[in-house]
Parts: structure tokens; sequence; C-alpha cells
């Protein structure tokens, strides 16, 4: 590979890092402290529950992880329990920041792992978020072009340092 190629990859990489911690970060905003029985809410007869989309988080980023390998095999895990699932997903966030940090070459291109299990989970992650306003504990809303997001921080504990605010979010420009 030539130098520019080899310095593009490593911005993709780079950037992948910074999704994934983006993804802890959002990730932890919604699925801390809630409300009992939020778990099992379900909107319809064929939405899934915030429990089924926790698991769900998880499977997506340990595929993610399999991908990054060079294995794209989907595998549906899910434990089926809140705390276990959650830990499940932070784990598997774990991982798959361990191995983009590693030297070791993606097995498929940074794209593909960012379009398929990532860009997903971001959107369930939303899912969450919407849900959360449902079921009467709504997430506040935050200005998260100025959160603190360090790359290969990407567990349960996440700052504490929020921008958040109430109201309108052009309020928080």
């Amino acid at each position: 590979m030539d130098s520019n190629a080899n310095d593009r990859a490593a911005g993709e990489r780079a950037l992948l890092r910074h999704t994934v911690a983006t993804l802890a970060y959002r990730a932890e905003k919604v699925l801390r402290e809630a409300p009992a029985g939020f778990a099992n809410h379900r909107l319809g007869p064929h939405a899934r529950t915030p429990l089924e989309l926790v698991g769900h988080l998880a499977d997506l980023i340990e595929w993610a992880t399999r991908t990054a390998e060079g294995q794209m095999i989907w595998k549906a895990q899910s434990v089926g329990e809140w705390n276990a699932d959650v830990d499940r997903f932070y784990a598997a966030l774990a991982a798959l920041d361990r191995f983009l940090a590693s030297d070791a070459p993606l097995g498929y291109p940074a794209g593909v792992i960012f379009q398929g299990p990532i860009a997903d989970a971001l959107t369930h992650v939303g899912q969450l978020a919407m849900l959360r306003g449902i079921a009467g504990t709504p997430v506040r809303p935050e200005s998260y072009a100025r959160a603190t997001i360090e790359v290969g921080h990407v567990g349960r504990e996440q700052s504490s340092e929020r921008r958040e605010f109430d109201g309108d979010a052009s309020a928080s420009r």
C-alpha cells in the first residue's frame, strides 16, 4: 500500500473508533436508569421491546467485530435479560475498539463495518431514546457536538460533564 492509502486507512479506522465511542456515549445516556417495566414495553405486536433492542445492539456490535476480523457472520445471541444484555453490549464495544486500536488489518472495508452494524446500532439507540419518552422518562436533549467523547472510552462509565438543556435544540447553540 502506498503512503496515501495507508493514511486513508488509518483515518478511516480512527473515525470508526470515534464512532464506536460516540455510540457508547449515546447508548449510556439511554440505557442508564431505565424505568421499571421499560425493558418489556411493547408499542405493537410486531415492534421490538427495549429488551429485544438491547440484545440486538449486542449482537450487532459482536457482528461488527467479526466483520472487522474478516468473518461477516451474523449470530443472534441475546441473553434476554436487561443487565446481562447491556453488559454484553458494552463488552462487545470494548472488543471492537480493541481490535480497531490494534495493527491487525481490517477484514472488510471500514465503510462496510460502519454502514452495516454500527449505523444500525445508532438507529436502535435512537429508537430506545424514543421509547424512553413514550414510557414517561424521556432522555434530556443534549448538544452532542459539544459532548466529551473520547476514543477508546466505550464502557458504561461515560463523562458526567453533560451539555443538556430543556426545550428546543436551537437554544443550545
